[in-house]
């Protein structure tokens, strides 16, 4: 089984700090390592190589009859038995070993009688310079690994907190702020991302479709995402390759949105024209259904002029305070469908009451249309709930909201009506989900904010 990591483990900057930490430690422990083993090799060796002079002119002192100095002797107690060995049988060599409590180099070598001369001499100095070289080799180390640590940590954050900006870029776009670019100075950090949601009117020429080309009066025409010259690195690059697609985005979206825009209002005339001979053709059931085509054609007409002007965010709020529970009421009696309504909590709501009836009604007209009654609207505080006993939402409508001209199941309709209940709720700052309930049926509810 694969260990559970912890959370921030997935995250490049951990990885990348635990990389360099790994390759730090690593690369301070060889190089210790190889420093430790050259000096202690070059200290052991010219204390040995001062042990065995010292022991040559001990033996010469000795085979002379003269006195042994200080640190010589012959069969010393304090010989390491090893090296006893070593000297008794015809070989000279040393050791490092304690004498009295100090660190020793022994020498020693044979003499007459299988006995053997050794020489002490003081070690302690050099162990006290391996000592302290050990200990400056584990601070520098760990100063090393310190500063390089910082370092590293802050040049990937720079990098991971690039392709933050970039993925958050990216989030926004999805959210539908077409107007995003990394590498735009207006579209710098933001304190949160946009959902959808629109407060106000928003009067930018560049999202109006039928405001022609995309200019922009400070710096002329934009035909896509404002780069700086010269070499880029993978992060940069990803960027430029977002920013341009956001740029072919806009571009497209924008165009089918001013073909939408241009094909609904070039049609309210000849509409109005074929209304008017509608109206003039002799009763029968030929007229009737002429009039009834016609008049689907407006409504469609309209829909798609008033989606248009939701694309482009030019839909003006006229707040006021209103009661919830009376205006649903009023939505419903207009419908004209029998829809109950059940207040359970009546609450006072800042809205545009022509908007909020619109949503209302279309959610109301799409309930008796696709589902089945009884249809129960539903007022609980600023939560509006309408619900059928039909079969339910489309799987793709719960997963990802209404999508225009899709239908399911052969049912009428363009697919319209809830794509513009949930456009009329972003202009009112409300959030509009559609469910499933349990034991059948679909349920969409509105959320608005009560003062």
């Amino acid at each position: 089984m694969r260990p559970v990591l912890p959370p921030w483990s997935g995250t490049l900057a951990a990885k990348a700090a635990a990389f360099i930490t790994v390759m730090c430690c690593a690369l301070a422990a060889l190089l210790g390592v190889l420093v430790h083993v050259q000096v202690t090799n070059q200290t052991v060796g010219q204390a040995r190589d001062q042990a065995l002079q010292r022991l040559t002119q001990a033996t010469e002192r000795y085979e002379a009859g003269d006195t042994l100095r200080r640190g010589a002797g012959v069969d010393p107690p304090e010989l390491p038995g090893e090296l006893r060995d070593l000297a008794v049988a015809g070989d000279r060599g040393t050791m490092v070993a304690e004498r009295e409590g100090r660190p020793t180099m022994w020498a020693a070598g044979p003499v007459d009688g299988e006995r053997a001369l050794a020489v002490a001499v003081d070690y302690s100095q050099q162990a006290r310079t391996i000592e302290g070289l050990d200990r400056a080799i584990l601070w520098s180390s760990g100063l090393a690994i310190g500063a390089t640590l910082l370092v590293g940590a802050f040049a990937v954050t720079r990098v991971t907190r690039r392709l933050h900006t970039t993925a958050l870029v990216a989030r926004r776009i999805s959210a539908g702020d077409l107007d995003a670019r990394v590498n735009d100075p207006r579209t710098g950090p933001r304190t949160g991302l946009r959902t959808g949601l629109r407060k106000g009117p928003r009067t930018d020429p560049r999202t109006d479709p039928r405001a022609g080309p995309h200019t922009d009066p400070r710096t002329g025409p934009r035909t896509g995402p404002r780069t700086k010259a010269g070499p880029q690195d993978e992060v940069a690059a990803v960027a430029a390759a977002l920013d341009s697609m956001a740029a072919s985005l806009q571009g497209k979206l924008l165009a089918e949105q001013r073909f939408t825009a241009d094909v609904a209002h070039e049609l309210r005339t000849p509409l109005t024209g074929l209304h008017a001979a509608a109206e003039l053709l002799p009763p029968g059931r030929p007229t009737e259904l002429v009039r009834d085509r016609v008049a689907a054609l407006r409504t469609l007409t309209e829909d798609l002029l008033e989606i248009s002007r939701l694309d482009t965010g030019r839909e003006r709020v006229e707040l006021d305070t209103e009661q919830l529970g009376p205006l649903a009421e009023r939505a419903v009696r207009a419908a004209g469908n029998g829809t109950e309504v059940r207040v359970v909590r009546d609450v006072s709501v800042e809205t545009d009451r022509r908007r909020l009836e619109r949503v209302l009604g279309n959610l109301v007209a799409n309930a008796h249309r696709h589902g089945r009654g009884p249809v129960v609207l539903t007022v609980d505080g600023p939560v509006v709930t309408v619900r059928d006993h039909g079969d339910g939402f489309p799987e793709y409508l719960v997963a990802h909201g209404p999508q225009r001209f899709r239908t399911e199941g052969g049912t009428r309709g363009h697919g319209l009506g809830l794509t513009i209940a949930r456009g009329q709720a972003e202009v009112l700052g409300a959030r509009l989900e559609f469910a499933n309930a349990p034991e059948g049926g679909a349920v969409a509810t509105l959320k608005l904010a009560a003062e």
